[in-house]
């Protein structure tokens, strides 16, 4: 099969064939009609988090297809069956965090394009006891962003614990941030987009965000608090650290801080400002199996609507340059 691979971290992806999997037990053989491509295979490539995966590697975590061959009890899916992968493949099922719904902690996780191969190629395996079923009549290209950037924010929306009316800034609108603006909508909060570069500002707004920031020529929190007088929640997709400062300013007291993006660094917390107001301060990354069911109902039921750009496989290099310099409205979605 043709696929990505990455050889050695760096700049580059080599674009080649390689030999097709097989099906192990719980496992699936899917036939890939597309992926999307996140900013997590970008650092999955540049290896530059303190985990990292081990090449020769396969990355992708948004890839859907058509079931074509089942391994020994295999469970959920028939062949024909359109499947997902997702960042969470696998975990345990027995531990504290699997036990308590909380599988996305599982300390013995595996996870699609880094700790195992993903869906940069023609083929893919699954876990069927973890893969997400596609609902029928979706959009197969509009999919791939709902399985992990549209969980991943779908669940950082519900810990934020933000209710109907309540206001909630999407700081970042990429290509979380975009979808994120769209959930929160459908939740029914109210939507502020925060954002450097005025046509993703647009695309939130036409999203449903009723206010807009340019953080390039206003101090975001200034703007949030002085017009709504501080946000219930926070969600801040960017990544770029300086984002997450900015998201204590942003806040009313209160309020709870959602950390979904992953950059590189540290970002300094006034302790004082903290205690004081009374903040909530988490982490959330991705969601769980039935975080999944739901976000992909949304879509399912036209709340949610990617914007997206279909590209070739052979463009996955361009496609990583243009991630690097933030050029990507949207999502990328490469198809087979």
């Amino acid at each position: 099969m043709r696929a990505g691979i990455v050889k050695q971290f760096g700049k580059t992806i080599d674009i080649e064939n390689t030999d097709k999997p097989k099906p192990g037990k719980h496992q699936a053989l899917v036939k890939l009609i597309a992926t999307g491509v996140c900013h997590t295979d970008l650092h999955a490539l540049e290896g530059d988090w303190p985990v990292k995966p081990s090449p020769p590697f396969i990355p992708g975590h948004e890839g859907v297809g058509e079931v074509v061959e089942l391994g020994e009890d295999a469970v959920n899916f028939e062949i024909g069956d359109i499947a997902g992968n997702a960042w969470l493949w696998s975990a345990c099922g027995n531990c504290e965090y699997c036990r308590r719904g909380w599988e996305t902690l599982c300390h013995d996780q595996t996870n699609s394009g880094y700790s195992v191969d993903g869906s940069f190629g023609e083929y893919m395996l699954i876990d069927t006891r973890y893969a997400p079923k596609i609902p029928e009549g979706s959009d197969i290209y509009e999919v791939g962003p709902i399985l992990c950037a549209g969980v991943t924010v779908y669940k950082g929306l519900k810990v934020s614990e933000a209710k109907p009316g309540d206001w909630v800034v999407i700081s970042g609108i990429g290509g979380l941030g975009h979808l994120a603006v769209q959930y929160g909508v459908a939740m029914g909060l109210r939507v502020i987009a925060v954002d450097i570069a005025d046509d993703k500002l647009e695309l939130a707004k036409k999203h449903g965000a009723e206010i807009i920031i340019n953080a390039a020529d206003a101090d975001p929190a200034t703007a949030v608090q002085e017009q709504v007088g501080g946000a219930h929640a926070v969600l801040v997709t960017a990544v770029h650290e300086q984002a997450f400062g900015q998201a204590i300013g942003m806040s009313r007291r209160g309020g709870t801080i959602v950390f979904n993006g992953l950059p590189p660094g540290k970002f300094d917390v006034s302790v004082f400002d903290v205690v004081l107001n009374g903040l909530t301060v988490r982490g959330s990354i991705v969601g769980t199996r039935q975080d999944m069911i739901e976000a992909l109902e949304f879509h399912a039921a036209g709340k949610v609507e990617p914007t997206y750009h279909r590209r070739p496989l052979e463009d996955l290099n361009e496609v990583f340059e243009e991630m690097r310099g933030g050029k990507i409205d949207g999502r990328v979605v490469v198809e087979y």
